[in-house]
């Protein structure tokens, strides 16, 4: 592969930083919810201050800002930002993370030395197919690697460094954030637009080199709540009415053709995610997805039909909801502003890359902070097998992550 055109430090920095362990913890009652993650966030705000930016702080929540200044002599540059988050994912340790660099990668299978059982199969991993020649990065096994998303973070912090040390480049101002609590999704709930100060901005927490994700689902939760009557089991003939059978009847009605298990692209579901237990109250938490807003709301009236249904058939029982909004498909956004996408295609392009553009099976920070009124579509990042001791990231995908800022950066001021 081809040198870096726009060479950083960007992998030196992810190599150091997954090694703070900042895994986000669900129920905390402080925010960020874990001591990892300022750990991180104070070590962003020196590094920034020794590349020069004199403004870079930690905001009240935890939030690092930071502006690199224009080099540009025009005045209608609109400030853009760019934004990582640094927490990693609950579902599997982040502590005493081990990067291993597997140099000039030729295809073959990754043991992962922490646990013999821990194999990153080439034929399980079609991405791989297109990094031979390139260094991966992967953990030692035992715990996730981490580039969810510090692969984000290190790159922003590249791309920072390159445009500080050539002020020749043409830009406007340039805010950079990085955010706590991403995956237990809180990322945004004290981020202050306003302060931020960019009119658009783009997360960089993407998969595939060369991928613009402009299309998050739609997200409910809905809370199920089945109430029934607990007695002594000894004395319970016509009285007890059960509602762990009634919840788990109304989870045997869930269509099968509507779950996370078969459905892809850009097909909705229904999940059941978390049950908690008891005769008298079971609760079970659904997560809604789908694209389009009449999508969600049928799928929310099918989950109260079946459950009312189910609740027929059990004389006495009853059944209660609570819906929770999550977030909605940022395209609905996007879509108003169509330079913000325009400009990262433009980008993408010009460092030599395929366009990739799909839809996002899931949620970022983008699509909230588009609704709160700061356009975000996701660029890649480069990160892999998110969320589990397979994760595994590209050196060659990572600089050109810094690339693709650079040159949209510059495109942003040439079309001023």
């Amino acid at each position: 592969m081809s040198a870096p055109r726009y060479p950083s430090s960007c992998v030196d920095r992810f190599l150091r930083y997954v090694k703070i362990d900042t895994q986000s913890k669900e129920g905390a009652d402080s925010y960020p919810s874990t001591p990892g993650q300022l750990d991180l966030l104070r070590m962003l705000v020196d590094e920034l201050q020794e590349l020069g930016l004199k403004d870079a702080a930690m905001e009240e929540h935890g939030y690092v800002f930071a502006t690199i200044p224009a080099t540009t002599k025009k005045k209608n540059v609109p400030t853009i930002g760019f934004l990582a988050h640094v927490d990693t994912s609950p579902e599997m340790s982040g502590a005493d993370v081990k990067p291993i660099v597997h140099e000039n990668y030729q295809g073959q299978d990754l043991d992962l030395p922490g646990d013999s059982a821990a194999v990153i199969r080439f034929d399980e991993n079609p991405a791989l197919k297109e990094q031979i020649g390139n260094d991966i990065i992967t953990s030692s096994g035992d715990t996730l690697l981490g580039a969810d998303n510090k692969a984000g973070v290190a790159e922003i912090m590249g791309a920072a460094e390159y445009l500080l040390a050539h002020p020749e480049i043409p830009h406007g101002d340039i805010r950079i954030g990085f955010t706590p609590d991403e995956e237990i999704g809180a990322g945004t709930q004290h981020f202050d637009v306003e302060r931020f100060g960019a009119i658009y901005a783009y997360t960089l927490d993407g998969e595939t080199l060369g991928q613009l994700e402009t299309e998050t689902f739609s997200a409910d939760s809905l809370l199920v709540t089945f109430v029934g009557f607990n007695t002594h089991p000894g004395f319970a003939k016509g009285r007890m009415i059960n509602a762990i059978k009634i919840a788990a009847d109304f989870i045997h009605r869930l269509p099968a053709d509507c779950s996370p298990e078969t459905t892809d692209g850009y097909e909705g579901y229904v999940h059941p995610y978390v049950i908690d237990a008891n005769v008298e109250r079971t609760t079970v938490k659904l997560l809604i997805r789908d694209f389009t807003a009449p999508g969600l709301a049928e799928k929310q009236q099918l989950l109260r039909k079946l459950a009312e249904q189910t609740v027929a058939d059990y004389p006495k029982a009853r059944v209660e909801f609570v819906l929770d909004e999550s977030y909605r498909n940022m395209k609905e956004i996007l879509d108003a502003h169509p330079s913000v996408v325009e400009n990262a295609s433009q980008a993408i392009r010009r460092a030599g890359l395929e366009l990739r553009m799909r839809p996002i099976r899931g949620g970022t920070d983008g699509a909230r902070l588009s609704f709160m009124g700061l356009p975000t579509p996701n660029l890649f990042a480069g990160e892999h097998n998110f969320h589990s001791r397979f994760e595994w990231v590209s050196t060659y995908d990572m600089n050109k992550a810094v690339e693709v800022i650079v040159e949209l950066s510059k495109i942003w001021e040439e079309q001023a």
